[in-house]
């Protein structure tokens, strides 16, 4: 015959085995959801780089798929409204991929030599969306090379015609390509450049015996839900068995593995508890909170530059608010040494652009025009899409080297118009034609000069037509 106290104990496990209990999950509710709000700032970019990961290199079906891994995918094409597989697309680069698994052994990035005069630039991203070094333009200069990405563990001697090596914290790591675009006329001039990209293992480059297969890697399939719900911490857990754990970060992922979140673990939400599950939407909910004042504190009023969101762990000195605001605004934003970008959503009033309401003007004053050692652009986006605005004259943005056929001022200055509605013939040369409803638009300055990471530059306000 059973006892009354084992018999409360064996129905107390009942209960917990009925309600999904999770031994992994040790975190009592408040504290889950603190935790939670944490992680969820912590692993939203490393979850929305992971969507880009599957969309281009592992979905060979789907309609934005680039190339498998470790080989070069190429998009060079004009772009426009149609193409919607990234957020804010420019297009004044066109783009080209390697998505890298640097398990096995090193990768070989070679560039062509291509004309002083255009800009090229090689972003590598680590699996955090980390920018952890660049090649190009900027870094190296445009004579080309070859470029030995290595993983964290990897030990070995560097070929005598590698000009440098370049170490990822995480074995999963993305090249993002960009190529100057100068005008439709010159596509094919940037396809060539293209076509002189490539990438190869250090075993083929040094023609040697390639090392010891690594296990194959099940991707597991996005679902619609997944950086909005606790179905993140399942992906985040995938991905982080491709990082080298941090020393700077070893209380953090002890606080995490309270909730199930630790690198490599099968992350179970089926498991979770009614109460469990609560403080994880809770916590989730509490940094977006976070993010969306964040946001409206400090970066639509300018306090805050959009470059401070994006570079190396060193720059970013794990502030995970910013990692998480500059994926959330703009995946893949560039280091600020290597651009800086500037957008415009609310007009000098404080009140949201929105073209079905107002008429807009940005006027730069004589001689105060973006800094740059390159070029600079603005483009006009969607709000709610992040996706160019569709319009008769086909033209998306205004750039620098459209300055010969832009009209200046009396005094030398320039002013661009904003607007839906077409402008008389004689002012459509400085139209950037914007949509019927709430607009972003994107100042980007590639290789800024020092007066724009200092502040001594200031972007000109966005200003309503009355």
């Amino acid at each position: 015959m059973i006892g009354k106290p084992t018999r409360l104990l064996v129905a107390s496990l009942s209960i917990l085995s009925s309600a999904g209990a999770w031994a992994d999950f040790t975190a009592t509710p408040s504290e889950a959801r603190a935790i939670a709000k944490e992680a969820y700032l912590y692993g939203y970019p490393v979850v929305e780089l992971y969507k880009t990961l599957y969309t281009q290199a592992v979905d060979k079906g789907g309609a934005n798929f680039k190339a498998p891994i470790n080989q070069v995918g190429n998009t060079a094409q004009v772009f426009s409204p149609k193409d919607t597989s990234r957020l804010l697309p420019n297009p004044d680069t066109p783009y080209s991929f390697v998505w890298m698994d640097l398990r096995r052994e090193p990768l070989i990035l070679t560039l062509p030599k291509i004309e002083d005069e255009r800009y090229y630039s090689v972003q590598l991203v680590d699996l955090y969306t980390q920018n952890f070094a660049y090649l190009g333009t900027r870094s190296t200069g445009n004579n080309g090379g070859h470029y030995m990405i290595a993983g964290p563990d990897w030990k070995g001697q560097q070929p005598v015609d590698v000009d440098r090596v370049i170490y990822s914290e995480s074995n999963l790591a993305y090249a993002l390509y960009r190529t100057q675009l100068f005008d439709e006329k010159d596509l094919g001039k940037v396809k060539q450049i293209q076509n002189g990209y490539k990438v190869q293992p250090l075993s083929r480059y040094v023609k040697q015996a390639a090392p010891a297969k690594v296990a194959k890697i099940e991707w597991p399939k996005p679902v619609a839900n997944m950086t909005d719900s606790p179905q993140l911490f399942r992906y985040l857990n995938f991905m982080l068995a491709y990082a080298a754990p941090q020393d700077s970060e070893k209380d953090l992922l002890a606080r995490f593995a309270k909730i199930g979140v630790a690198p490599g673990e099968p992350f179970k939400p089926g498991q979770l508890t009614a109460e469990q599950r609560k403080a994880l939407e809770e916590g989730i909910a509490d940094a977006k909170a976070e993010f969306a004042a964040f946001k409206k504190d400090k970066i639509d009023t300018h306090q805050v530059n959009n470059g401070e969101l994006y570079g190396s762990r060193d720059r970013l000195k794990n502030n995970y608010l910013y990692r998480y605001a500059g994926a959330n605004l703009r995946l893949f934003g560039n280091s600020a040494s290597e651009a800086s970008y500037m957008t415009y959503t609310v007009d000098s009033e404080g009140k949201q652009a929105n073209g079905a309401r107002h008429s807009y003007t940005v006027h730069f004053a004589k001689g105060q025009l973006p800094p740059t050692d390159a070029f600079w652009s603005l483009t006009m986006y969607d709000a709610k899409t992040g996706q160019l605005v569709a319009n008769h004259k086909k033209r998306y943005m205004i750039n620098s080297r459209m300055l010969p056929g832009l009209k200046l001022d009396a005094d030398g200055g320039l002013t661009l118009a904003l607007q839906h509605h077409e402008p008389p013939k004689a002012e459509q040369s400085n139209w950037l034609p914007a949509p019927t409803r709430p607009f972003y638009a994107v100042l980007r300055i590639y290789l800024p000069k020092p007066e724009v990471g200092s502040g001594q530059w200031k972007l000109p306000p966005l200003t309503p037509l009355k």
